[in-house]
């Protein structure tokens, strides 16, 4: 009888680092095994996750029969070895490398932006090396800008590859490259004298002196002047963790240099620079109240007081059904429940819809359909995949966080990218395994799953069906009845397949899940199920409307033929969204808005008041992938409240006695009563993104022009964009969309 021939799992390996026993996998990097013990080993051109350099040679450390010192950052650990990491002769190697450093570097740290947070300063303030036996005279080079968003200082630079490194491996858009030899050695542009790339910045946040600067941060402060406050980005539907720097109640800067969050240390243009829509001086500060054909200001007790009595007007003369809400994929999750509560339960109709911008209700009844309510994919998990089917959008300039996610799983774990698009999108032409290209993607959907498939699709079915735990993405072009036929098909592949839909905005997600949706209740239950119904009826009191209500573009029609008399609007632009004229919102004996800027929709408002961002504001959002995480509120914008104090406001006029205090008081109930909201409050008050697993049988799509994307670019994001200096400066926002740098 033939042995069976088993393999051992490699066996962990046991060393000592300074007096310290620690053990490691094999394979580990000494700098990685030390600092899991908790010792310091001081390195510039070292970076998780990116190749290894080895030139900056600071991570030196002494190994007991080697005859030289070694680099922390390219040695792996080995059982026995015996490491020193601070002994004299270590230190005065660190010292003497510092030393070179500082050749031609400029003692500039009281005006460098770096200053308080450079790394070169830290080490030298360590080892010391304030004297040089260089006496040449330093060489200098004057300052470039590389884009509107980034400059370059030459003489500051160390040469640590950083920022080329990062820009190749991680972003895979090569800008940057390093030019002549020796001490005149620079970092240059790739393409020119001037950056061609997505404007990430990741370059500036990575670089560990002050070589590279931001535009929008440079010589304005300093570290220690601001308070640093951990949020999610409010532009796209990633949930990128961004911690926002506030200095005299104003954004200074934002960055997640603590790699926390699903986004490790990763923002896009939109949010490391996109924030200055905040700062704009054309925000909306003061309500106003159209008299007399023309909006002049009023208080808040005026403006609230004419929407309340317009609104009790409408219903008494023509019904509660002449009542419609349009609400926002931007504000917060515990701001769209309370907004659905009243248009329910206070206002009696279920005539509210946002702009839907991928079909989750869809996939949420799909998934319960088929038992599977678990196979939402997270974001990591993208990163994980053993192979990824994208099918339709760019998440490149769309969601630059999944771009990243997919790049990482190629590139790390060696995943299998599968893409069909009409368009040859950056995704296809550098990482696709197989790229099907085609004219209309419901169309390739149908054949890709049906009796025959042809050319690349056919060879795209037959590799998938080899594969194992596939992630499926989809953009807005797959909705209802394709939504349904994917996740049949794709829950038939080999291992566990999961599924993530890409809406555009930061609460798309969340939008959807808490019911602004005319024929759903929060978790995507029908109106008409009396169960469901009953669940929120006994905490809010009173009955809810069992039949669906007007979807968005049933209201609009209503508002022309004079069916819909009052329209309140939150944090939406329907008027250019969905291209409602004037002539028609002028039908409307009230327009209520709330929001940052005088939109077009606002512009023909009969009351408007100015509501609080982002980052003026508590709650939690959900991002594409469901999973839920805090907004913190950093500063307060004198003159404008959140959406949640509007709506308390409103309620309170309006009859209603509603319980609720603070934004926590409305998430305890969502936790309660929504289906698959049932989440962890500690991991999410502590930063966490805790995943949801909503269940649900929502009525059928009504009508396919109801979810549509906005089709926006790494340097747009719906009406917010106009008002950001920052996302409109460089000379790439103007370039035409899905160019592939």
């Amino acid at each position: 009888m033939p042995e069976t021939m088993t393999t051992a799992a490699p066996s962990a390996v046991t060393l000592t680092i300074d007096g310290k026993t620690v053990t490691a996998p094999p394979g580990t990097l000494l700098i990685e095994a030390a600092k899991q013990a908790g010792i310091e080993v001081p390195s510039f051109c070292y970076y998780p996750g990116m190749a290894l350099q080895g030139a900056c040679r600071m991570c030196l450390v002494s190994i007991e029969k080697m005859g030289k010192l070694q680099t922390a950052c390219t040695t792996t650990v080995a059982p026995g070895m015996v490491v020193h990491t601070e002994n004299d002769e270590v230190r005065n190697a660190r010292k003497a490398m510092l030393e070179f450093l500082l050749t031609n570097h400029p003692l500039d740290c009281p005006v460098c932006d770096k200053g308080g947070e450079c790394e070169l300063q830290d080490a030298v303030f360590r080892y010391g090396a304030a004297e040089t036996r260089f006496m040449e005279s330093k060489l200098h080079h004057e300052e470039k800008q590389f884009s509107k968003l980034i400059y370059y200082d030459w003489p500051r630079c160390i040469l640590c590859y950083r920022c080329v490194r990062v820009c190749d491996e991680i972003m895979d858009v090569n800008a940057y490259g390093v030019a002549f030899r020796a001490a005149h050695s620079e970092i240059i542009p790739n393409r020119g004298e001037k950056l061609e790339c997505e404007e990430c910045g990741m370059c500036v946040d990575i670089c560990p002196v002050g070589a590279l600067t931001s535009g929008t941060y440079r010589y304005k402060t300093r570290p220690w002047e601001m308070n640093y406050t951990g949020t999610v980005c409010n532009h796209c539907g990633d949930g990128c963790k961004t911690t926002l720097s506030i200095r005299n109640n104003e954004i200074i800067r934002a960055n997640n240099r603590d790699h926390s969050g699903i986004n490790g240390e990763f923002l896009c243009v939109k949010g490391r620079f996109g924030w200055d829509f905040v700062n704009s001086q054309e925000r909306l500060l003061e309500p106003r109240v159209r008299r007399n054909g023309s909006q002049a200001p009023a208080s808040w007790d005026d403006a609230l007081g004419l929407a309340v009595e317009r609104l009790k007007a409408v219903i008494k003369e023509h019904g509660r059904d002449a009542v419609a809400v349009i609400g926002s994929n931007r504000t917060s999750n515990e701001e769209n429940y309370l907004l659905q509560r009243l248009a329910r339960s206070v206002l009696g109709t279920n005539n509210i819809d946002h702009h839907r911008t991928a079909d989750y209700a869809s996939l949420v009844g799909a998934l319960t359909a088929a038992g599977a309510k678990d196979r939402h994919a997270t974001m990591a998990e993208i990163a994980s995949a053993n192979s990824i089917l994208l099918i339709g959008n760019d998440p490149t300039q769309q969601h630059p966080l999944v771009a990243l996610q997919i790049r990482e799983a190629v590139r790390q774990h060696g995943a299998h990218l599968y893409v069909i698009n009409r368009n040859r999108i950056k995704l296809a032409e550098r990482q696709a395994a197989v790229f099907a290209e085609v004219k209309n993607e419901t169309e390739a959907l149908a054949s890709l799953i049906g009796d025959s498939p042809s050319g690349e699709l056919a060879a795209l079915r037959e590799k998938l069906q080899a594969e194992s735990d596939t992630v499926v993405i989809f953009g807005s072009e797959i909705q209802g009845r394709d939504v349904q036929r994917l996740v049949r098909w794709a829950l038939a592949l080999p291992g566990r397949t999961r599924f993530v839909a890409l809406g555009d905005y930061a609460n798309s997600r969340g939008a959807a899940d808490m019911g602004l949706l005319p024929n759903t209740l929060p978790g995507y239950s029908p109106v008409s199920d009396v169960a469901a119904s009953a669940r929120f009826e006994s905490v809010w009191g009173g009955s809810i409307p069992s039949k669906p209500g007007r979807n968005i573009r049933e209201i609009i029609v209503d508002i022309d033929s004079g069916a819909i008399k009052a329209l309140l609007v939150f944090g939406s632009n329907p008027a250019k969204t969905f291209g409602v004229s004037k002539e028609t919102l002028a039908k409307l004996s009230l327009l209520f808005v709330a929001d940052l800027f005088p939109t077009e929709t606002a512009a023909m408002a009969d009351v408007v008041v100015p509501a609080a961002s982002f980052a003026e504001k508590s709650g939690t959002v959900t991002n594409l992938c469901g999973e839920v995480q805090a907004l913190r509120k950093t500063m307060r914008k004198a003159g404008t409240r959140s959406d949640f104090e509007i709506l308390l406001a409103l309620a309170r006029l309006l009859g209603a006695a509603w319980p609720y205090r603070t934004p926590d008081d409305v998430l305890r109930e969502i936790v309660e009563r929504v289906p698959g909201y049932s989440i962890a409050l500690p991991h999410l008050l502590v930063g966490g993104a805790v995943p949801t697993r909503p269940e649900g049988a929502p009525l059928a799509l009504e009508r396919a022009d109801l979810v549509f994307s906005s089709g926006d670019s790494l340097f747009t994001s719906g009406s917010v964009s106009r008002f950001s200096w920052a996302l409109n400066a460089p000379e790439e926002a103007r370039r035409p969309r899905g160019h592939i740098f």
